[in-house]
């Protein structure tokens, strides 16, 4: 290259590079066209039997000729595999490919899926055992560490917004991607493939990156498929700068809970001068799910050939009496089963609900999430529901999840979204629900500047809120956990008042029972700290959420702002730093200053402060929460926290910092 070529490739990019890391890894790249080619990196494994030269960590190991990154005989499982020599990115772009299978033992189980990453360290700090590839905590922090993960990913985690339980995505330390596409591959026609990655099939990769550019390219098909020219997914951001050092290791990294996920590395191939050297993928063995057959005796074969007649003859006559009893029914109706009857009395047909939706139009869409559809409806009455669309993988899921949403259907409370009726078609559960026509509170907090909620309102939002979960919690036969309390979750009637709704997440338990659950959920910037190290949720779980829903409400602000100083970032922290100081009222929210009276602002600011507690054991209950909002004498004694807000004590119990999660913490 010449030298007026280089200059004016690096002018091309000084527009954009504006912050530390980007002018650092603008320099490296400039050194870069000076260095001698030595520095660069290029290896090839057409089989890792034999190999030696690698960094295994944890549970991963060289198993024949492969790669195993998890132990299926341990419950809580992570591996790593990296090349011991680092890459050093002053080198700029590189290229590699490598083959691997994920196959599960049970098909219908959790998917957990691989990633291949570039980290400065071997040990990403912070990173749990057992979940989200063995890389990432479940909180996102706001320093920047040097990850780069390309996730190939077998499941569907809603709470990091995943698209899919089969995608692939570009993860900048942090379990939820930058930007993420289903995977496939594009064919020479150019027509979309999809490919299910948790098959067991040898799976190839190609990812190519251009530091020059900052682009990512992304692509996989299955073996014997030649390389698609068009990528499964490209993504192009400066932002990658600020998520590389000066050398880091490449390789991949896998996890796993209760369900065995067997992740292999078959093969791999990479370079950083060039393009990474062809894979000999023509003898890589074959995993297959575990066949139960065996060699049979004549006999035996005989004994299933007359006893599989018997049977065609006995499922004939069944079918034939079941069309009889079917016949004149409409053919989309489902046959009610006896199970379903011990539910709600109230069962809407398909069509009834497909024409009130309009067919399940686009136009009646009121949001998705990853546990369902909402659509509004207009029934032949005239009146107002909400109709959510639940999907399940099996009748028997279907059944247990129904029988606990139908328990919660039985709740009855005017601050709680009212369940209406169900609907079952195969093994999609419809439920339906008041018709919320303000949306949720959320909106009318942040996102709409022109129809601000005053303080009086936001107010009787938040008693309204409190009391709902408060017979949640002390109201009921039995105790619901939410579990996913957040702003978005708290919908507005007609008259502005606040309900609680989408119970998706609750969990139902006896009054006294210790819960028990295996599996972390819920919406980040809103889960309690000890949910890091115990995955079960507890009513102080719901506390905690609560008392960011008051101090979001209070303060305007979301429970984490990346657009504000670091200082400022998460929402608890900066309102206990303020309150230790003595100057909480300084986080209440300017735009509504002058509606407020500051001493009662100043409570709800350090009750929420006593609910956001690091200590479970400390916070107030929902039935001390909703007696301090409604200005009365909380009805039990309360803890030593409670008492101090009562008293306007000082900031010696609220100041304390979280307590961080260990990094090996299994959930």
């Amino acid at each position: 290259m010449k030298r007026e070529e280089k200059s004016s490739s690096i002018d091309r990019m000084c527009s954009w590079k504006t912050s530390l890391a980007g002018k650092v890894f603008f320099l490296l790249l400039h050194l870069s066209l000076f260095i001698s080619p030595a520095l660069s990196l290029e290896f090839l494994f057409n089989s890792f039997a034999g190999v030696t030269n690698l960094t295994l960590i944890k549970d991963a190991r060289i198993d024949a000729s492969v790669i195993r990154m998890t132990n299926d005989s341990n419950q809580y499982s992570y591996g790593r595999a990296f090349y011991p020599v680092k890459l050093p990115m002053t080198n700029s772009s590189f290229s590699t490919s490598f083959v691997f299978s994920i196959l599960p033992q049970i098909p219908t189980s959790p998917g957990f899926g691989l990633a291949f990453l570039l980290c400065n360290t071997t040990d990403p700090p912070a990173a749990l055992a057992s979940q989200y590839f063995g890389l990432f905590t479940n909180a996102t922090s706001p320093s920047v560490f040097p990850l780069i993960a390309v996730e190939f990913d077998t499941g569907q985690n809603p709470e990091f917004n995943d698209i899919d339980d089969n995608h692939i995505g570009i993860d900048l330390n942090n379990i939820e991607s930058t930007l993420a596409t289903p995977a496939g591959y594009y064919n020479s026609t150019g027509a979309f493939v999809p490919l299910r990655m948790r098959t067991g099939q040898n799976i190839r990769a190609w990812i190519d990156f251009d530091a020059l550019n900052f682009q990512f390219n992304v692509t996989v098909a299955p073996i014997g498929v030649s390389r698609p020219s068009r990528p499964t997914l490209t993504h192009i951001d400066p932002n990658i700068a600020n998520y590389v050092s000066a050398d880091m290791y490449v390789g991949f990294s896998a996890s796993k809970t209760n369900w065995i996920e067997a992740q292999r590395v078959l093969a791999w191939s990479f370079s950083d001068s060039g393009p990474a050297r062809e894979l000999n993928t023509t003898n890589l063995p074959v995993f297959e799910p575990e066949s139960s057959s065996s060699s049979l005796s004549g006999g035996a074969i005989a004994g299933i050939v007359i006893g599989c007649c018997i049977f065609v003859l006995l499922c004939a006559s069944g079918l034939y009496l079941w069309w009889r009893i079917k016949k004149g029914k409409d053919e989309e109706e489902e046959e009610i089963e006896d199970w379903e009857l011990e539910y709600w009395p109230h069962r809407f047909s398909y069509e009834e609900l497909s024409s009130a939706t309009g067919e399940f139009g686009k136009d009646k869409l009121l949001g998705s999430g990853g546990f369902g559809r909402v659509y509004r409806g207009t029934l032949s009455n005239n009146t107002q529901i909400a109709v959510k669309c639940v999907n399940h993988d099996s009748r028997q899921g279907l059944r247990e999840f129904m029988a606990e949403i139908s328990s919660m259907g039985r709740l009855q409370h005017k601050n709680l979204v009212q369940m209406r009726g169900w609907c079952r078609k195969g093994n999609e559960l419809l439920l339906v629900y008041d018709f919320m026509p303000n949306g949720s509170l959320n909106k009318w907090v942040f996102d709409r500047p022109e129809k601000l909620l005053g303080w009086e309102q936001r107010r009787r939002i938040l008693v309204d809120v409190a009391e709902g979960l408060n017979y949640l919690h002390h109201g009921w036969d039995q105790v619901v956990i939410h579990r996913d309390i957040k702003s978005s979750n708290i919908l507005l009637d007609a008259d502005m008042r606040g309900r609680l709704g989408d119970f998706g997440l609750a969990k139902l338990y006896t009054h006294g029972e210790i819960p028990n659950t295996t599996r972390v959920v819920g919406t980040l910037g809103y889960l309690a700290p000890e949910l890091a190290t115990v995955a079960a949720p507890t009513s102080a779980t719901d506390v905690y959420s609560f008392g960011v829903v008051l101090l979001e409400v209070a303060c305007g602000r979301r429970p984490i702002e990346t657009s504000v100083v670091e200082e400022e970032v998460v929402l608890i922290d900066w309102v206990r730093d303020l309150y230790a100081k003595g100057c909480s009222l300084e986080a209440a929210d300017d735009r509504i200053r002058e509606e407020y009276d500051q001493g009662d602002m100043e409570m709800v600011l350090k009750l929420g402060l006593a609910c956001c507690h690091p200590d479970p054991q400390r916070r107030p209950t929902m039935k001390e929460v909703v007696a301090l909002l409604l200005g009365e004498d909380p009805p039990e004694a309360p803890g030593k926290v409670l008492s101090d807000l009562v008293r306007g004590g000082g900031a010696h119990d609220l100041d304390e910092p979280p307590h961080s999660p260990p990094s090996s913490a299994p959930i």
